[in-house]
């Protein structure tokens, strides 16, 4: 077996402001979700470690972007989830700010992973989320997270139905998506087969890195994903919360 792409991951930094992510380094490949939806648990049992990612009793706690290097040089950047109804104003649109620059504006991104309950696929805001960020022509890769609480039957018809929809609502977005489960530890190869290619895909290129010049000036018309959503979105009837 190859060695994992994610094994040995480290902590490099924590900002509340994407201009002072690190300007040279290797390709970055983004982790985003709707808070509850599994992604600190999905990013600890990629990187074989049960407390890289924090994962969060009360979703919405974690407002950084959190950047982790890869052994190769590349990096994992775990971004804010978003959805959580029970936070501030005020924090919300924070968290839209760092979502919009470092989405918008991180020459250095090479895709987005986006984690989704997988009982709960494609939300409006999971929707927006894609129909927004799938303007920059970068690849989506999306986890169908907690995949284990579904039957093998409702597994097979849950990814059936992703891709049909996602193909259907967003054509020509270059669009992956497969199941995921943390606690079975299901669905690790083809994370890291995808996510390889994109890596490899990007050191054929020339190296993209940092912000994009003169960034100040950018603005995309489209907007973020809300950061509350309504109260109940996330009405997840789980006893504990990973982010």
């Amino acid at each position: 077996m190859p060695p994992s792409l994610f094994r040995h991951a480290v902590f490099e930094i924590s900002v509340a402001d994407p201009k002072t992510l690190p300007q040279a380094g290797g390709s970055e490949v983004a982790f985003a979700g709707r808070s509850n939806a599994g992604k600190s648990s999905a990013i600890n049992t990629l990187a074989g470690h049960t407390r890289l990612a924090y994962v969060s009793k009360t979703p919405g706690r974690t407002q950084l972007i959190n950047l982790f290097r890869l052994k190769n040089g590349a990096a994992l950047v775990d971004l804010p989830g978003y959805g959580y109804a029970d936070v501030p104003l005020a924090v919300r649109l924070q968290w839209q700010g760092l979502l919009e620059h470092y989405l918008t504006r991180r020459q250095a991104l090479t895709g987005l992973v986006l984690i989704m309950d997988a009982r709960r696929p494609l939300t409006e805001l999971d929707r927006q989320m894609i129909g927004w960020f799938a303007t920059t022509g970068k690849p989506i890769h999306c986890l169908l997270t907690k995949s284990d609480k579904l039957t093998r039957q409702e597994q097979a018809k849950t990814l059936a139905e992703t891709r049909r929809l996602a193909g259907a609502d967003f054509p020509g977005t270059p669009f992956s998506v497969q199941l995921f489960s943390s606690l079975k530890k299901t669905g690790m190869e083809e994370v890291e087969r995808v996510i390889g290619s994109w890596l490899r895909q990007e050191e054929k290129e020339s190296p993209a890195k940092g912000d994009k010049a003169g960034d100040s000036n950018t603005s995309m018309s489209t907007e973020v994903p809300a950061q509350g959503g309504k109260a109940g979105d996330d009405s997840s009837s789980s006893s504990s919360y990973d982010r």
